[in-house]
C-alpha cells in the first residue's frame, strides 16, 4: 500500500520561505512521476510541479519563477522549495504520484496522495 507523508509546513510572514518534504513508501517509485499540488479553500486542487524518475521536471506557469522541485530517488522523497511565499499561497499542500512518465495537472489523474500539509503565509 502506497503511503505517502508530507512535512515541513507551517505559518510563515510573506517574502519568507519554507521547504516541503514528501516521504512515499509501499512500493518501488522507479517509473513513477512525484508530484506537488495545493488547495485553496474554496479553490479546485491546482497541480504546481513534478518530477519525473528520470529527472524531468515539470512546473505550472504560475510558479516556476518561485517554486523549486526536487527529488531524491534513493530516499523516495520529493521536495517542494517555495521562495517569495505570499498571502495567496495560503493553502494546503498535497503530494501525489502517478505510473509513468506522463505528467498532467489533471488531479483526478494521480493514484495515490498524501493527507496534506498546511501552508499559511501572513501579510
Amino acid at each position: 500500500q502506497v503511503q505517502l507523508v508530507e512535512s515541513g509546513g507551517g505559518l510563515v510572514q510573506a517574502g519568507g520561505s519554507l521547504r516541503l518534504s514528501c516521504a512515499a513508501s509501499g512500493r518501488t517509485f522507479s517509473n513513477y512521476v512525484m508530484g506537488w499540488f495545493r488547495q485553496a479553500p474554496g479553490k479546485e486542487r491546482e497541480f504546481l510541479a513534478a518530477r519525473a524518475w528520470s529527472g524531468g521536471t515539470y512546473y505550472s506557469d504560475s510558479v516556476k519563477d518561485r517554486f523549486i522541485i526536487s527529488r531524491d530517488n534513493a530516499k523516495n522523497t520529493v521536495y517542494l522549495q517555495i521562495n517569495s511565499l505570499k498571502p495567496d499561497d495560503t493553502a494546503v499542500y498535497y503530494c501525489a504520484v502517478r505510473p509513468g512518465t506522463v505528467v498532467t495537472g489533471a488531479a483526478r489523474l494521480w493514484t495515490d496522495w498524501g493527507q496534506g500539509t498546511q501552508v499559511t503565509v501572513s501579510s
